[in-house]
């Protein structure tokens, strides 16, 4: 006599004939490796970052160290004012420029390397 338990049918298998051709992975690491079409826009893509930082930092820069002598022309009492026996003029020309170079200086490599990461992310997904 067989029992309710007897009566199973066996599990189930699936049964796999072909692999499945769906949408292809993008290997992006692979692609700019390889330097096929996608990894060329990816690094197109980070140059074209790094060129527009520099020259907006750079055009920056250049813009107020261009109007320091302007302003000293526009307003030459400046050139009257003396701390320690300098010329107001030649300590803004000789020692402050240097840190807000700096800064600007500090300021691009930090957003470049933040491009460079954002590059690094975009290519490891």
């Amino acid at each position: 006599m067989t029992t309710p338990r007897d009566r199973r049918p066996p599990p189930r298998e699936r049964v796999v004939l072909a692999q499945r051709r769906g949408a292809r992975r993008v290997r992006s690491r692979v692609e700019v490796q390889e330097q096929t079409e996608i990894g060329d826009a990816f690094v197109r893509g980070l140059i074209r970052a790094q060129l527009g930082l520099a020259l907006r930092v750079g055009g920056v820069a250049a813009t107020a160290l261009a109007a320091l002598p302007v302003l000293f022309l526009l307003v030459p009492s400046i050139a009257d004012v003396s701390v320690a026996g300098i010329g107001l003029p030649w300590l803004i020309l000789g020692v402050a420029v240097y840190p807000v170079l700096f800064g600007a200086c500090r300021f691009y490599v930090r957003r470049a390397d933040r491009n460079e990461q954002e590059f690094v992310d975009l290519v490891d997904d």
